[in-house]
């Protein structure tokens, strides 16, 4: 639904014209021929694209990384000053030159015409955004779901807080029920599932109030999407941790794809994680091992990547911390059964079908 509704209703009410990137891996090359004006996306997108920045910034010289960094720092107060939450600052005036060093070069990759983008279908980790954001990117984080046609808010471009999934459209009634579970009740919340009472009435509370089965905070009229109450893992010592919370940060890396955090009921977190074959050569290389799959269990490597991880997670909770890992050499994908089609991964499905290393990763404990 919202492919359906922002990808091709809404260009067409207006007169636009839609291009379909033909894959994932070819997106750069389309971004390229097509130069689009607005581009309607998952998160997925942009952390593949802010990946591929920060790993080819680890290649430059401590010159290139600071510039890169200055323009971010510089571009995002520049966005804070136009959202009227920041004074005009001197600073400010060397804005043109990092844009025509660092910020301009960036965006011409993505067709170098992109007035703005917007991203929804899941949580966009707020460093993420606020690279792009302070690169010069507008991009309106929404939130909605196919039961509610889709969408249920936005971020307003002169009131746009790219850390939350924005407001609640204008007919649209939200409030935070039992377990902080966001519920919405409107025009838009469908009728029910079809010839399922159960389900329906389920969903549906005699108030009319459809629960999302999100976890939200509202402040401000802004809408901060937590994460899903069925995700959040128990661990054995009672505490409670959203994996998608860990997941984003960690993904941030550019040497892992994906990430899966496991720990219900257990007595510490692990992770599944994936990454790219040629980014494992890279990384093996550097390190003076083999290439071979057996490499990625040596105790010098396993460490290594712990480190690097729980380097992410130092804002976090000590509970929050990953004690145990195991790495794919293949990132998950549609046609495996493990992501849907919004790029989102299966959690349970992946879970089946990595039981054995799981319990790998828990033996003895």
């Amino acid at each position: 639904m919202f492919e359906r509704t922002a990808g091709y209703y809404m260009p067409m009410v207006i007169g636009a014209k839609v291009a379909y990137a033909r894959s994932i891996e070819k997106l750069g090359e389309d971004l390229l021929t097509i130069s689009p004006t607005i581009l309607v996306t998952v998160p997925r997108i942009f952390e593949r694209v802010y990946n591929k920045i920060h790993d080819k910034l680890d290649k430059k010289s401590i010159i290139a990384q600071g510039l890169f960094k200055l323009a971010v720092n510089i571009g995002w107060y520049r966005f804070l000053v136009q959202q009227k939450q920041k004074s005009w600052h001197p600073k400010l005036l060397v804005w043109p030159l990092l844009k025509m060093l660092v910020a301009g070069k960036i965006l011409a990759k993505l067709g170098g015409n992109l007035q703005l983008a917007i991203s929804g279908g899941a949580p966009l980790s707020p460093e993420i955004a606020k690279t792009f954001i302070g690169l010069g990117l507008t991009i309106s984080q929404g939130y909605g779901l196919t039961e509610t046609s889709p969408i249920v808010s936005t971020n307003k471009l002169l009131n746009n807080d790219p850390f939350s999934v924005g407001q609640a459209m204008g007919n649209i009634e939200v409030k935070l029920g039992d377990n902080d579970e966001l519920l919405v009740k409107g025009p838009t919340v469908m009728l029910g599932y079809w010839d399922n009472e159960e389900a329906t009435n389920e969903a549906i509370d005699k108030d009319g109030y459809f629960h999302t089965g999100d976890k939200a905070s509202i402040k401000n009229n802004h809408i901060y999407i937590t994460g899903r109450i069925k995700d959040i893992i128990v661990m054995s010592n009672g505490e409670k941790v959203p994996p998608s919370d860990l997941e984003l940060a960690i993904s941030s890396d550019p040497l892992f794809e994906q990430v899966v955090i496991i720990g219900e009921a257990k007595p510490f977190l692990t992770a599944l994680l994936t990454m790219e074959e040629a980014n494992w050569l890279e990384f093996a290389s550097n390190h003076s091992v083999s290439g071979d799959e057996s490499s990625l269990k040596l105790k010098k490597i396993n460490d290594i990547f712990l480190d690097r991880i729980n380097q992410h997670l130092a804002s976090f909770p000590g509970y929050a911390k990953i004690i145990r890992i195991h790495i794919i050499l293949k990132p998950w994908d549609i046609e495996g059964g493990l992501m849907t089609p919004t790029l989102k991964l299966k959690r349970n499905k992946i879970n089946e079908m990595y039981q054995k290393e799981i319990a790998e990763m828990y033996d003895g404990h």
